[in-house]
């Protein structure tokens, strides 16, 4: 596989993993708008699992191509692939706290 495929698919990732987190924080930032305080214990339950799917939808964006294309005796490529979709997410991580940084 080529590298600018490699690098087309680390960005596809990431992009996709930054889009989730988006959501995921938007939902938590504005849950007790939706969902009232905390009266019981399935908030913190309702939180947990939604830890538990966030772990497994982003850990599959980050890995499932990479396993994929190791499995598949494409092992350089798949070890590529994730440091290039780690580097884009480590670029878009300085970009959000820049752009707090420059906020404050």
């Amino acid at each position: 596989m080529k590298n600018s495929k490699l690098l087309f698919w680390s960005i596809v990732n990431s992009l996709g993993a930054f889009v989730y987190i988006l959501g995921v924080a938007w939902l938590m930032f504005n849950g007790e708008r939706f969902f009232g305080k905390a009266t019981s214990f399935l908030m913190p339950a309702a939180l947990l699992l939604l830890f538990v799917l966030s772990a497994t939808i982003v850990g599959a964006l980050v890995l499932g191509r990479p396993i994929y294309l190791y499995l598949n005796g494409l092992k350089l490529e798949a070890i590529r692939l994730f440091v290039y979709t780690v580097i884009c997410l480590f670029l878009i991580a300085i970009i959000v706290f820049l752009a707090i940084a420059l906020a404050n």
